[in-house]
C-alpha cells in the first residue's frame, strides 16, 4: 500500500540542522501519523506521498518549507505566570503559551518577576532542516481515525 489521503504511517525519523542532528525516533517508539490531515509540515506530506514499506527518503527543508524565517519583531513581554512547562524559568528555556491561535512554543528572552521577555519565533525557524524517514508501515485509516483527523494506536495520539 502506497501513501496517500487517508492512511496511517508509521515511520522512524531523524531530524538535523546544519549543526547535527536534533532529534531522532530510534531509541523511542516510531511516528505514527494520518496522512493528509495537516499533521506534519505539507513539504513532508507532499514528499512522503506514494512512498511505501521500506522506503527511505532524504528531504532538506529550507525555512520557508519548515518553520519559517526568523522575525526580530517576535520579541513579546508576558506574564510569567502566563507560561507552562516548568517551575523555574531561565533565559533559553522553552515554554508553552495559550494564545488565540492555540498553544504556542515561545523561548524565554529574560525573565523577572513577574514579566518575561518571550521570542514567539518556532525554535527552529530560520533554519535549513534534514530529515530521514525510514517507512516502516502504510494502512488505511479507521473511519473513526479519520473522523478525529488523527492517528490511534501505538506512537499515535492518546484521548485523555
Amino acid at each position: 500500500m502506497k501513501i496517500s489521503q487517508n492512511t496511517v504511517v508509521q515511520l522512524h525519523y531523524k531530524l538535523s540542522d546544519e549543526n547535527g542532528l536534533l532529534e531522532s525516533s530510534a531509541q523511542s517508539e516510531p511516528l505514527l501519523y494520518l496522512h493528509g490531515h495537516q499533521n506534519m509540515l505539507p513539504a513532508i506530506e507532499a514528499a512522503l506521498t506514494d512512498k511505501t514499506i521500506g522506503d527511505t527518503l532524504d528531504l532538506v527543508l529550507t525555512p520557508g518549507d519548515a518553520y519559517g524565517e526568523r522575525r526580530d519583531d517576535a520579541i513579546q513581554s508576558v506574564m510569567v505566570k502566563h507560561l507552562q512547562g516548568a517551575k523555574k524559568w531561565k533565559a533559553g528555556m522553552t515554554a508553552v503559551v495559550e494564545t488565540e491561535q492555540g498553544p504556542r512554543q515561545v523561548t524565554i528572552v529574560k525573565i523577572g518577576m513577574f514579566k518575561a521577555e518571550v521570542d514567539t519565533n518556532h525554535p527552529l525557524a530560520g533554519k535549513t532542516l534534514t530529515f530521514n524517514f525510514e517507512v516502516l508501515d502504510v494502512r488505511a485509516a479507521s473511519d473513526e481515525e479519520i473522523a478525529h483527523g488523527h492517528a490511534h494506536g501505538v506512537g499515535g495520539h492518546h484521548h485523555h
